[in-house]
């Protein structure tokens, strides 16, 4: 076998004995992460140019144990013997904040599949489950005997695995926090020596979890069952210290105390590979994209490997498999009802897990993969315990399958039988569980903190808690007499409610602000033979909805303000800002047991309503959450699983963000707590649980909106989804944008956020455009290109269809392009030649309401070709003031007009007589002429601004004020492959006046 040397350099100096040391690949392989026991810093290499130095972070006090790097790659954890975990912004390495402190130092840290929850270990034997969102610790898994060395979370979400020095393999229930099973002495004694670490590793399918064995081998062990599966044992010499697999889960690298690593083919269960070094490899990591490994030693020296795989076996990084694929299978997980199946797997899991188990044991599928001319008795006894226990293990699975699906028709029965409500659905309140005897429930649960009580004897005890303790106030526990069974939380206050009780039969209301600059800021509000059904909190105001389907505001002084009659009973209530949205009865039932319900949106401020009409529900499904998104929009989740956004799109429409329906395993429930742009934050409840529990405190799961998009010919659901989710955020801002105009606020932020987002979305046109030239989709692509707001999209666009060798729709790109070139030159010519000052205002408005942001930048300046991201298809519109131009400086004159309209008629008979390429030589020689001032793009305060601003006009008239969308980012040309130039300022853009 031909030996390939790889080649390493110092990344730690550390100090001359051996320390353990760790590699880490980010998510798109830009970056390279790494650390050493020895030195208490961290370095973020670049892997492309890594004689560069690397960017070092220094905030522990003591050498760097372990690290780990979010799903996304934009969160980093690192432990230190300092005994601290802190977290980073990735790749910048900005400090975010110590997550938590052990004892005595720490070994292990992992992120599960979401980046919700961190899990680290250590020294002092106890593992603690982080919610990364708040820092919070969910939970403590205590069972360990020995320093705990490695942490791995089941792809699937459902497991932990943990192991110890001392060879101890527990598998831990996310959910419950309980052992499952326990393995002890399946691994190798690691004694003392804390440079070589025990560690393991699931499969990227999550059906296998890889453990170092006794005999200098890895042990493969089943997902479910904790049953040894088969062994990988070859030219190792010493124990395994380290193994990795592949993106693909095809090939494994393991590395040993003997100084070298192999990588083996897990399906024929033979090595394919070796390399051997000077030291000993402590820590490899595959490169996500590409043939490669990243390695590094016990001395602080990295290095790549690269083409780990020849080249005549599949890719490490091809045929990713999907985590969920289990559950899509019908395949079992265990119930917390199953608890006789549950006794009877461990026993039988733990019971063959012999003396003997630990040698080369594989299933008889399997054997005949692999060659293997000599089998000696001790492999001769390990494969007669594997067809004993395979066969015991297929028995179990097979009983526990038809337990299963007799008990899942039970649950679906009773959930049927259920489903059907003749009735009308009663009033919630969003965030709230129902009472138990003797514990809390929840009054109130949401993105910002929750309200918690439990009933004593003659009151209850109210506690209010901030998911952020270092920004929210601490709000000293509350002694209820009333007996409040509802209640919502904003960052100014709390309000409570209660219903009718006593000999007066009287509701209650209560407001209790946290800050005020008077005492005895809080109020009551008592209602005679009226009860309060919801409740809402907004920005200076408390609504609260009654048995007389009365809608009362009050201001946060307590000042009764309004009394509104609603249409109906009411069912839930929410508020956001100004915004406060109620849902109510239209009227009973249908026969098909839908519930009819109506929402209204009130302005508090303005004393309006947007928007009114019907809640959409799934058929047979009533509404279990409703509230608004961190943004502002409006939402709702129904029993049935699907979450929907209210838009104002085609005069206001629920679109359908969000179906658990293909996300949720069989026999969970989502429990919402809120949503922001992109992410629904929800806690998993397994059946029977419908609701969290109090304590242990929940763990938030973090879901990816999507739409529930049917099934494409093209086989990018993927990238339509991005491209409609990017639609909608663009309509969401542009909406925002438009309402900030008219009240005269700053845009900024806005505008930039937006640019952003149209950047993204022209990439996600463009891969689609590449898919459509693939699968042969032509006129698809056609309509994609349509969408391309730069023009060097549409050149890329032409530039792929040139090297795909699809002439004619190159020829079709390009015609795209000159009807796009010689729409701008119109623009031009109809914008500048107006001497009238309103007249100027209109058409600029109305060219810049004509094109996207980033071409409006394209026509006010031809000299330069933006350097900005791809922009998308949805026009972000902008208001101007017609006062706003005043500021600008001295009127134009009549020569000025001449000359700007000369300008425009010969960059536009340049573009009916040349290419595009010449068209922008004309326009560089154009530019050179006008001698506009350098860097309009430099951000000034709002009075050097304005100085500014009347400074460059007079030299320019016939250029408009900079473009707040500038981006020097270079990504567009890289995705596109065309070079950028630096973005050219924008005529159109409004200037806000004093």
């Amino acid at each position: 076998m031909k030996i390939k040397s790889v080649k390493l350099r110092e990344a730690h100096k550390g100090s001359a004995n051996a320390s353990f040391c760790s590699i880490l690949w980010d998510l798109h392989a830009h970056h390279l992460v790494t650390a050493s026991s020895s030195e208490p810093s961290i370095s973020i290499h670049d892997p492309l140019l890594p004689s560069n130095p690397p960017r070092v972070l220094r905030h522990h006090r003591d050498g760097v144990t372990a690290l780990a790097l979010s799903p996304n790659s934009t969160c980093l954890a690192s432990g230190s013997i300092d005994h601290s975990v802190k977290l980073y912004k990735f790749p910048g390495g900005e400090f975010e904040t110590n997550i938590t402190r052990f004892t005595l130092p720490i070994r292990a840290l992992a992120f599960n599949k979401s980046g919700s929850m961190l899990a680290a270990a250590g020294d002092d034997e106890g593992i603690k489950l982080i919610n990364t969102i708040d820092g919070s610790i969910a939970r403590v898994l205590k069972g360990h005997r020995g320093p705990v060395t490695g942490l791995a979370f089941d792809p699937n979400g459902e497991y932990l695995a943990s192991i110890d020095s001392i060879g101890t393999v527990i598998y831990w229930e996310l959910q419950s926090g309980r052992t499952l099973y326990t393995l002890k002495g399946v691994a190798p004694d690691t004694g003392s020596d804390t440079s070589i670490l025990n560690v393991l590793s699931w499969s990227p399918d999550g059906e296998t979890l890889a453990v170092p064995g006794l005999k200098n081998d890895i042990v493969m062990y089943d997902r479910d069952t904790a049953e040894k599966l088969f062994t990988l044992r070859g030219d190792h010499t010493q124990h395994i210290c380290f193994m990795s697999w592949s993106p693909n889960g095809k090939y494994i690298a393991t590395s040993s105390l003997d100084k070298q690593i192999l990588i083996w083919d897990v399906n024929r269960k033979q090595d394919i590979d070796r390399q051997k070094f000077d030291d000993r490899i402590c820590c490899m990591a595959w490169k996500p994209v590409g043939n490669a490994l990243a390695v590094i030693d016990v001395m602080g020296k990295y290095g790549v490997w690269e083409s780990v795989v020849p080249s005549s076996m599949k890719s490490p990084t091809e045929d990713i498999p999907s985590s969920r694929s289990k559950n899509s299978n019908g395949l079992l997980f265990f119930d917390e009802e199953d608890e006789e199946d549950q006794e009877l797997s461990m026993s039988g899991s733990l019971s063959d897990l012999g003396e003997d188990s630990h040698g080369e044991s594989e299933p008889p599928s399997r054997k005949r993969l692999r060659k293997q001319p000599v089998i000696d008795d001790d492999q001769h006894e390990d494969v007669y315990n594997e067809l004993s226990s395979c066969t015991k293990t297929e028995s179990r699975k097979k009983v526990h399958r038809i337990n299963k699906e007799s008990s899942d028709k039970e649950r679906d029965g009773s959930r049927s039988m259920m489903t059907y409500r003749p009735k009308m659905q009663e009033a919630f309140q969003p965030g709230s569980t129902p009472p138990l005897p003797g514990k809390r429930n929840f009054l109130c649960y949401n993105m910002l903190g929750s309200i918690t009580t439990i009933k004593h004897d003659e009151y209850s005890h109210i506690e209010i808690d901030f998911h952020d303790t270092s920004t929210g106030p601490r709000v000293p526990p509350m002694t209820d007499h009333y007996g409040f069974t509802m209640a919502s939380l904003n960052e100014n206050g709390s309000v409570f409610a209660n219903p009718c009780k006593g000999e007066k039969n009287m509701s209650t209301l209560m407001y209790r602000p946290f800050s005020s600059w008077a005492n005895n800021s809080e109020w009551y509000m008592r209602f005679e033979g009226e009860e309060v059904k919801a409740i809402a909190l907004g920005g200076t105001w408390v609504a609260a909805v009654t048995s007389l389907n009365f809608l009362r505001i009050y201001m946060d002084g307590g000042l009764q303000k309004h009394i509104l009659s609603l249409n109906g009973p009411v069912v839930t209530a929410a508020g956001f800002k100004d915004e406060l949205a109620i849902v109510t009865h239209v009227s009973d039932c249908l026969p098909s047991n839908e519930q009819m319900l109506e929402f209204r949106i009130f302005n508090i401020s303005k004393g309006t309503q947007p928007f009114k009409g019907r809640l959409p529900l799934t058929p047979g499904s009533y509404l279990t959450w409703f509230g608004f998104t961190e943004e502002g929009q409006l939402s709702s989740y129904d029993s049935k699983g699907v979450l929907r956004v209210f838009t104002s799109q085609y005069g206001g429409n629920w679109l359908p963000l969000f179906s658990a329906i293909k996300e949720r395993k069989s026999g969970e429930n989502y429990w919402v707590v809120g949503l922001n742009a992109s992410k629904l934050f929800c806690i998993v409840c397994k059946n029977p649980d419908s609701f969290p529990q109090v304590h242990p405190k929940p763990v938030l799961t973090l879901l990816n909106l999507s739409f529930p998009l049917a099934s494409s010919d093209l086989g990018e659901e993927a990238l339509e989804n991005e491209f409609m989710l990017n639609n909608l955020h663009l309509s969401q801002i542009q909406k925002r944008i438009e309402v900030m105009t008219d009240e005269g606020l700053d845009t900024t932020s806005l505008d930039d956020e937006a640019f952003d987002i149209e950047a993204a979305q022209d990439r996600c046109i463009f891969r689609l455009i590449a898919s459509c030239c693939n699968g042969d989709k032509l006129v698809r692509a056609t309509e994609l290109v349509k969408l391309l707001s730069v023009e060097k999209s549409v050149r890329g666009a032409i530039q792929l269809a040139t090297a795909l060798k699809l002439p004619i729709l190159a020829e079709r790109f390009n015609n795209i392009l000159e009807e796009r070139l010689q729409s701008k030159t119109e623009v031009l010519k109809t914008s500048l030649p107006r001497s009238n000052h309103d007249r100027n205002v209109k058409t600029d408005v109305a060219a810049s309401m004509a094109l996207p942001a980033t071409e409006r930048s394209e026509i006010s300046e031809p000299t330069l070709s933006t350097s900005s991201a791809k922009l998308s298809a949805p026009l972000l519109i902008k208001k101007v003031k017609s006062s706003d131009r005043v500021k600008f400086g001295k009127p134009k004159t009549d020569g000025d007009q001449t000359a700007c309209l000369e300008d425009s008629r010969e960059v536009k008979d340049a573009g009916k007589n040349a290419g595009p390429s010449q068209v922008n030589s004309v326009k560089e020689v154009k530019n050179l002429q006008t001698q506009r001032p350098s860097n309009p793009f430099l951000k000034l305060p709002n009075n050097q601004e304005e100085k500014k601003v009347e400074e460059v006009m007079p030299e320019s008239q016939s250029q408009g004020p900079s473009n707040p969308f500038f981006k020097s980012s270079n990504k567009v040309g890289e995705a596109t492959g065309v070079q950028q130039s630096h973005r050219p300022s924008n005529p159109f853009l409004k200037s806000r006046a004093q």
